[in-house]
């Protein structure tokens, strides 16, 4: 089976890519050297860009994950986010670092920061890989970003077109068709 769409030059290259991994890493294991840390990945679209980041990471850390759907469609519905899949580990006075491929609009990770804070870490920040700031409706900060985008559709390294193209090594410009 051909997958849908097109695939366009490569936005950011493997190499470009694990470079600016490694740097996050660094900056990570810094900031956290004395905490309990837990690195949350938000499925699905986070495993390849997490794990690459836990590997770089030089400091003890635990791992676990979030699933959410987000309706996107009209009426009392629109904006809703729906947890799938909940943390398996306790995470009060933990230090959490959410780890997610793209911030967009800021609206499912800002619910996810207040869920999350709700239960008592001792912080709740974000490490992304693509950050598009012009599209955010919901201020976050972010703790960490590995790059910032344009409005561009893209694939690869984790970012799908219905659920083909994560395992891209690189992040390319993408048409639907």
């Amino acid at each position: 089976m051909t997958p849908p769409g097109t695939l366009l030059p490569v936005l950011l290259s493997s190499d470009v890519i694990q470079a600016r991994v490694a740097e996050l890493a660094t900056a990570i294991s810094s900031d956290y050297r004395e905490q309990d840390l837990t690195l949350v990945g938000i499925l699905k679209g986070s495993v390849i860009f997490l794990a690459d980041l836990l590997r770089q990471l030089t400091i003890p850390v635990t791992v676990d994950f979030l699933a959410i759907t987000s309706y996107q469609g009209s009426g009392s519905q629109k904006g809703a986010v729906r947890l799938v899949k909940d943390l398996d580990e306790e995470i009060t006075d933990r230090s959490l670092l959410i780890v997610e491929d793209i911030v967009d609009t800021g609206l499912t990770l800002g619910y996810l920061v207040r869920t999350l804070a709700a239960r008592g870490p001792a912080s709740v920040r974000i490490c992304t890989l693509l950050d598009r700031p012009q599209r955010r409706i919901v201020p976050l900060p972010l703790a960490y970003r590995g790059f910032e985008i344009t409005d561009d559709f893209v694939v690869g390294y984790g970012l799908d077109y219905r659920q083909y193209y994560r395992q891209l090594p690189a992040i390319y410009l993408f048409s639907p068709d």
